[in-house]
């Protein structure tokens, strides 16, 4: 079975790193393998930030083991210039969505386009379907490019950049949060603080300069003392003060510390109500219902109760583990210290393990080409070495093809040998039939001539009319020759009485027999009927003799006169085929 995919996620927060290193098993869910979390930044300018970055990663790398090669980063929001644009109804048509989005952006990016990485995504309108809202997330290129730099020198590749914000957003969503109603999450960092509204699907963010930086720097400015004095000092005595008339700690400096606190959270609350109502008048979002708190800031005590005496709705810690299932060798105690700091860690896990509903990546272009390049190496080798072997089965191929042809042209050879002597002896076999095909044809001449004058009797027997008879039937060549004195006789002269004597008259050569000249009587029962005609009309009908009427002459016809009702005739008939001699 091979084994589970690892993907390392690194939340880059102000002033510390959260990583993680999660698994993806093939029956699906995500296994958190190792955690790590390392604090960098303290008092040190934004220029100095990347150096001390670069230190604080090379660390984690060196003291955790992580083994993930594909590293999925988020960066601080405050590192980001995000905006919320709506855009007039365009239609589904991606290409002109994506023109108008481009035109937005360089009017609402406040620097130079080739300066800057960007990325956008279209959010869920508020209440016109037909409205498009979009937000665009920019940052600088150096950042960007400083941060792959980083991996790369480390050994790993950057797979996905977003910002922490939507990263976050990605977690609630996962977990559950405003599925039905609108809530809040704030994140209370070192430098800044993110409030992410999540609204049934829509998202709105807001940045907000104030989080635990500013709490130590008050700390600092009341004491005069250093910043870090002031970071322990805070983290020691930190606490919210709470409102009205309470007994305050035994500690002179607790007492002054959670005053300060208070103050700045009561800023930071007065932000949370600005953004609020931006959010419901511009944004057109529902009342938030609930807060969750996450960040490393939002520990302190009283924080919950502060914001939800302030803001008067619940307020509860988010737990982005409910997705997230845990390896046997994690140390559950200390995963528990900085749990409300993993939020984002967790939605960058999820940018891996499924289609999240906002999926920012702020990659420059050159360096999304090199990743995909890099993806593609394996499959360059693998290509390499499916060539090498094609080319060694097409030439083992070749040369078997060849051997068979070879071996098949001799047996086609033998077999055309074979073949030739069987057509000599079919062509003697067809020569052979040849001849017995002319002696049978003749022989069936001979007897379908010999009942030709069979079936002519016969066929003039039906068309014979009653009271009517034939004395002779004579076949002649010729209408001409049956004219003249003594006819050419091409056969015996047939009668209705005794056969006739003596030699046959004519010595011309011999030819078909085309007429056939017909000698009889009839008795003239009426004037009205005449036998005559109806034996002509019959001839006309029939399939032996022509349909033309000229083909039936009329060589001879005595009538019948006075008491004497016999009549005589003598007609020519021309056969439709002719009889051989």
């Amino acid at each position: 079975m091979p084994a589970p995919e690892l993907v390392l996620c690194i939340d880059i927060g102000g002033d510390s790193l959260k990583a993680a290193e999660f698994s993806f098993p093939q029956g699906g869910g995500i296994i958190l393998e190792r955690f790590a979390f390392s604090e960098y930044g303290g008092d040190l300018k934004e220029e100095e930030l990347l150096d001390a970055l670069s230190s604080a990663m090379a660390d984690i790398f060196a003291n955790n083991g992580f083994e993930a090669k594909r590293v999925h980063i988020s960066i601080s929001g405050q590192s980001a210039f995000v905006r919320f644009v709506k855009l007039p109804p365009v239609g589904e048509e991606e290409e002109r969505v994506r023109q108008i989005v481009e035109y937005e952006a360089k009017q609402n990016v406040p620097f130079p386009m080739d300066e800057v990485v960007w990325d956008y995504q279209l959010i869920r309108g508020a209440e016109d379907e037909s409205e498009i809202e979009v937000m665009f997330v920019v940052i600088k290129n150096e950042v960007v490019e400083r941060i792959n730099n980083i991996l790369e020198t480390l050994g790993r590749q950057a797979a996905v950049i977003e910002i922490a914000p939507t990263a976050c957003y990605n977690a609630s969503r996962a977990n559950g949060v405003g599925e039905n109603d609108c809530e809040m999450i704030l994140n209370i960092g070192g430098r800044c603080s993110s409030l992410v509204f999540i609204d049934n699907g829509r998202f709105f963010v807001r940045s907000i300069p104030i989080a635990g930086h500013s709490v130590t720097q008050q700390i600092a400015k009341e004491f005069g003392i250093p910043f870090a004095d002031a970071e322990e000092m805070k983290r020691r005595h930190g606490f919210v003060a709470l409102g009205g008339a309470y007994e305050e700690p035994d500690s002179e400096v607790a007492a002054t510390v959670s005053k300060i606190v208070r103050n700045v959270m009561t800023r930071l609350h007065g932000e949370i109500n600005r953004s609020i109502n931006v959010y419901r008048s511009q944004q057109k979002g529902r009342k938030p219902e609930k807060l969750f708190l996450a960040g490393g800031s939002s520990v302190m005590a009283f924080t919950p109760r502060f914001f939800s005496e302030k803001l008067r709705i619940p307020v509860d810690y988010f737990n982005p583990f409910q997705v997230v299932s845990l390896a046997p060798c994690i140390d559950k105690e200390g995963l528990a210290e900085v749990a409300h700091m993993f939020s984002e860690v967790i939605g960058l896990a999820l940018r891996y393990a499924t289609v999240c509903p906002i999926e920012i990546t702020l990659l420059p272009d050159a360096v999304r080409k090199q990743n995909e390049l890099r993806l593609k190496i394996p499959y360059f080798y693998a290509s390499a070495v499916s060539l090498v072997l094609c080319l060694g089965i097409l030439l083992w191929g070749v040369s078997r093809q060849q051997s068979v042809n070879e071996q098949k042209a001799r047996l086609a050879h033998d077999e055309v040998a074979k073949i030739n002597v069987l057509r000599g002896d079919i062509n003697k076999a067809i020569e052979e039939k040849g001849r017995f095909d002319s002696y049978y044809n003749d022989a069936r001449k001979i007897l379908d001539q010999r009942k030709q004058w069979v079936e002519l009797c016969n066929e003039l027997q039906r068309v014979l009319p009653d009271h009517m008879w034939l004395t002779k039937i004579k076949g002649v060549q010729d209408t001409s020759v049956a004219a003249s004195a003594t006819p050419v006789m091409a056969e015996p002269v047939f009668a209705f009485g005794p056969r006739p004597t003596g030699k046959q008259g004519g010595g011309g050569p011999k030819s078909d027999i085309q007429w056939v000249q017909l000698e009889g009587h009839s008795l003239a029962m009426s004037k009205s009927a005449s036998a005559e005609e109806d034996f002509r009309a019959n001839l006309m009908k029939s399939d032996m003799f022509t349909k033309n009427k000229d083909d039936i002459k009329t060589v001879k016809f005595t009538p019948a006169k006075g008491n004497n009702n016999l009549t005589e005739f003598k007609v020519e008939v021309k056969l439709k085929n002719p009889i051989k001699r």
